[in-house]
This record gives C-alpha cells, structure tokens and sequence, in this order.
C-alpha cells in the first residue's frame, strides 16, 4: 500500500500474519497445515466444515439440521439483520454444524462450533441442534463428539440462551445412562455458558495448544478479583495441569487419536 492507495488487483487475504510468532504466512500455506502455523506451532480458527472434514471419515458425514436459524424471540434490536448479515458471510445458518459420520469405521455423531458465526455464541437454535444430536447418538447406539468455539451465551435471546445448558447437560446424561462416550473438543476460545455447560464434562474431554477455555476472560476476572492472575492462567496448559483436560492434543492428531480411544470404548463386532 503506497500513497495511502491499495493495490489493485491484490486479495486482501492472500497472507496471514501469526499473532504468537508475528510470522506472515501464505493462506495456501496456512490451510495445508490444517490452520496451524508452520513456524511455531500456533492453532488459528478452523471452519466447522474444514474441522468435519479433519475428523470424519471420507463421504462419510451426512448433515442433520441444516434448515434451523435464529429468530427473535425478544424483539431485540438489529438482531434479524446480524443473522442474515452472518449467514451470508460464513455460509453456515446458525454458530454449530451437526450430523452423523464416522470416525475409523466407528459410527459418531458430531457437534462442531464454529466462532466465526456470532463469535460462536450458543442462542436457542445452537442448543437445539446440538441436543437433537446427542439425542441421536444415544438413540443410533453412536460416541458424541461436541467441538468447542465460542464466546457463550448468546446475549440477543436472554433467558433462551440460558436454557441451552441445562437442555444440552440433560441430554447428556441420559447419553451417559445409555454406557455411551462422550468427547468434548475444546478449541480457541472456549468461553462462558459453553464452559459452564456441555464443553467441560466429557467423558474425555481433549485441548488443542494453547487455547483459551474459561467462564469469563482473563481482565475481567482480574478487575473483579483486584488479584494477579497465575502464569498461563485459562489456557489448556494451565487446565491440563489443574485437571480439568485430560490431554492436548495437536490437530493434526485429533482424528488418530479419538479413533484410538473409541477403539477401547466403542470395541468393533
């Protein structure tokens, strides 16, 4: 950029800088390492669809759905407008994808958050799909896998929002009445009422690197507090050290390494 012009003809998003590194990485780069930058190891957001397509087996994921998105149940001002703004740019109608698949033959169900609708905001629609999910898992005799990004509840439908985490919890454990397993994939950020609710009480519950998982974020809880934080305070380090995680695992070993742990609980006939 020269002379306070842009270029013409140069995509704006043809490199991406590392926030971790300050490293600049080609876009074509960044995707053909799953999102993770090639110099240091950083873990960027990953689409819900790019995420399915790490996990599941080939052709072997078949949406369930897809028609659900938000309405505006308390009038709240603009919010129609956002949503349609939202869907237009991400592709997707609401902050989750969910469908059935299966992961090295072993038949799933998969929830899979993506930040970039609403900061993957949990409304009433994201509660919905992710509980018809568990629903059918537990009655298809499949694992839940539920992939984490989100910033919370979503603030535009108050009490509606809310509602999600005991509906989702619920779910859950009549999931678990069923000797059925549970994964929770916690990714950058994992935040709010998602925290406090479905994100942190799998039967494993599996990071990516340095992400953040937390109720509320860092300043705020320093501002409430008055206090000084720990070292890596809210990142999955610091959680696996506390037990809240039961391992970290890098992206490009998620799909091997759920494969394995379905093989001791989900046994092949």
């Amino acid at each position: 950029m020269r002379g306070g012009k842009r270029n013409q003809g140069l995509p704006d998003d043809l490199w991406t800088k590392c926030h971790q590194c300050d490293e600049l990485i080609h876009s074509l780069d960044l995707k053909q390492h799953n999102h993770v930058c090639p110099n240091c190891g950083n873990h960027f957001l990953l689409p819900s669809r790019e995420r399915i397509a790490l996990l599941a087996d080939p052709d072997s994921f078949e949406e369930m759905d897809h028609a659900l998105f938000s309405a505006n149940p308390l009038g709240f001002s603009n919010y129609p407008e956002k949503i349609d703004s939202m869907r237009e740019k991400t592709e997707l109608n609401d902050a989750v994808v969910t469908g059935r698949a299966t992961i090295d033959g072993f038949p799933v169900a998969l929830a899979v958050m993506d930040f970039k609708f609403f900061a993957g905001s949990m409304g009433s629609v994201v509660g919905e799909k992710i509980t018809r999910a568990i629903e059918t898992a537990t009655k298809e005799k499949r694992a839940i896998i539920i992939v984490s990004a989100s910033s919370g509840a979503r603030m535009q439908e108050g009490m509606l929002s809310l509602m999600q985490m005991a509906k989702t919890c619920g779910a859950l454990s009549r999931h678990q009445e069923a000797s059925l397993p549970y994964f929770s994939i916690l990714t950058h950020p994992t935040t709010g009422g998602v925290t406090a609710s479905f994100a942190t009480i799998g039967d494993i519950n599996l990071a990516e690197p340095g992400c953040m998982i937390g109720f509320a974020g860092p300043r705020v809880i320093k501002e409430t507090t008055h206090q000084d934080l720990p070292k890596g305070f809210q990142t999955a380090e610091f959680m696996l050290q506390h037990g809240l995680v039961d391992a970290i695992v890098d992206r490009k070993n998620l799909r091997p390494k759920i494969a394995e742990i379905l093989a001791y609980l989900m046994p092949k006939s």
